[in-house]
This record gives C-alpha cells, structure tokens and sequence, in this order.
C-alpha cells in the first residue's frame, strides 16, 4: 500500500511504515495537483500536516483512498465527516505535539514581556540611552495571571509551565471540570487541581495574558474580537498559536493601536502562507511562521504515532 506523506515525516515515522511493508512517498504535490497525483500514483493514503487540505473534491476524485492522517491536533483542514460517511479512516496525533506548542507559547511570553523582538529591530541603531527608556516598562511573569482559552492538552501542557514560573492559571474551556496540573518542582512533580470556567467575557478584565487554544469556529466567527478586546485589561498582551481566524485580525489591529493590549505574538495567521502586511510589521506584534510544533522531540513523536495507528490498522506484512 501507498503512502504519499505531503507535508511531510520524520525519519523515525517513515522507517517504521517501511518496516511493516508499506511504501512512503515524500516529494510534495502542489494542492491543486493532488487529486490527480494520488490517482496517477495509485495512492492508498495521504497523510497531511497544516499546509494540505483534503476537501469534499479531492475525496470525491480519489476512491482510491482508505485513509487520511493529519499530524497534529486539528483538522480543520480535512472534511472529516464527509470522509468518514464514504468509509474512509481518518486519524491525528492530539497529544504529540502539545509540549512543543506549549513551549513555543511560553518563549512568546517571555519574549513579548520584555520586547524581544521590537528591540532586536531597533538594536542596530547605537542609540542605547533612547533604547533603554522605550524599552523600560517590561514585565515579569512571576505573579501575572494568564487566561488559557481552550482546555485540552496544549491549554493544560501550556498550564503546567506557566504555573511552573509562578503564574496564576484562569483556565476557560466550553466546560467546567477539575484537571489536574502535574508541575515539576525540583526532582518531584505535584498535581495542582484547576477548574475550568464557561464565560470568557467575565474573565477577561482579570488576565494580564491570553493565550488561545481553540480550533476554528465551525461558522468562521472570531473567538476573541472587538467586544473581547474591549473587556480586556490594559496593557494585556495576547498569543494565538492556535487557528488563523480566531482573532479578528483587523480589530486587533485597532486594539494594539489604540493602546488597549500591550502586545500580541502570532503563530498562526488567517491567510497563511501569505499573512497580511501590517500584521508583520506591526511594533508590537512578534510573528513565527506557524511552528508550533515544529521541534525534533514533537515530529519524532507525531511520525511514530501516525504509523502505529496505520500499523494497527492495515499491516501487510
């Protein structure tokens, strides 16, 4: 059986699926040639990471397919349940790539707290003396509170750190239930029990940061637009490392120009590959290019669950 991996697979991933007898193909096929090449190549899988969807069209073109894989938490860009009606297997690896995530989240944090990448920009200037005064109102994270909008493991991993620096946790999920928090202090680790809360609104003038943990709204809404920036305290600095389309792009724009919120780090952009202009180049937003998980550790992992869940499901050999 045929495995075209279009975003590509870690090594370790690739080994075991050859191992078990099936082939992998990696070479990249542009989304509009998808369809045709996975029927020109007799494909019996497609595997995906954020960069490749797999429509209505493309499963309609291939009635080849058995199964579609993403690697990763969301599948947004997978039709899901009109795969499933015509049979076809889909799966993703949730847990692989949450402490990655978490851990980018966090470098944001500290970096957005002490304006890392807008001093960068402006280092080459020499002028150290202005440079310190613009840049003289940093903060510590120790003792901030940090709202956590979406619950699930990347929402809890990104927990465990920040109560870790010291922050305090507002956890907001479309449910309330008790997690527990397993925190490293030291060479032990200990549970702290967080519940969630329901009502982003009534939480968001307590939060000094925000960071978003939710897949895109099934009716393409902003989770967090003008009316949440206007109930946010001042001075709040938010992070997406979720979905494009979470935030209101442009009312987010106005937010950081009025001086309502101190700052923003985006991952993940609306119009991605392509993000808008003013975004990027705006002082006080630090962008990366949608690597949430991109560390060795999380791609080994997400390889080697993808191919463990095929395994179970079509070994040939």
């Amino acid at each position: 059986m045929k495995i075209l991996a279009n975003d590509g697979i870690s090594a370790v991933g690739k080994k075991l699926l050859e191992q078990a007898g099936f082939e992998v193909i990696t070479e990249k096929v542009t989304q509009d040639n998808l369809a045709a090449a996975v029927n020109q190549q007799e494909i019996d899988m497609i595997l995906v990471r954020s960069a490749t969807s797999v429509r209505k069209d493309v499963i309609d073109a291939c009635p080849r397919i058995k199964l579609i894989g993403r690697g990763g938490v969301g599948m947004d860009n997978i039709d899901v349940s009109y795969a499933r009606e015509k049979g076809i297997i889909v799966i993703n690896t949730p847990a692989s790539s949450s402490q990655s995530v978490a851990e980018l989240v966090m470098g944001h944090l500290f970096s957005m707290s002490r304006f890392l990448n807008d001093s960068y920009k402006n280092i080459s200037t020499g002028d150290f003396s202005t440079l310190k005064k613009n840049y003289a109102k940093g903060t510590e994270l120790r003792g901030k509170t940090i709202g956590i909008v979406g619950f699930g493991r990347i929402g809890q991993s990104l927990a465990s750190y920040a109560y870790g620096v010291g922050m305090n946790v507002v956890a907001i999920d479309q449910n309330e239930y008790i997690a527990e928090i397993p925190v490293k202090v030291g060479n032990q680790t200990i549970s702290i029990n967080c519940k969630t809360l329901t009502n982003l609104s009534e939480e968001l003038h307590q939060m000094d940061f925000i960071s978003l943990h939710v897949p895109k709204q099934s009716d393409g809404s902003a989770v967090i637009a003008a009316n949440e920036f206007d109930k946010m305290k001042k001075g709040a600095i938010l992070v997406n490392a979720a979905r494009g389309g979470v935030i209101n792009e442009d009312d987010l724009l106005n937010a950081l120009d009025a001086g309502k919120i101190a700052g923003c780090a985006l991952d993940v952009f609306e119009n991605e590959p392509n993000p808008r202009k003013d975004l990027l180049n705006h002082p006080k937003i630090a962008c990366t290019p949608h690597i949430g998980a991109a560390t060795i550790e999380a791609q080994d992992r997400i390889g080697e669950e993808l191919a463990a869940l095929i395994i179970k499901e079509f070994r040939t050999i």
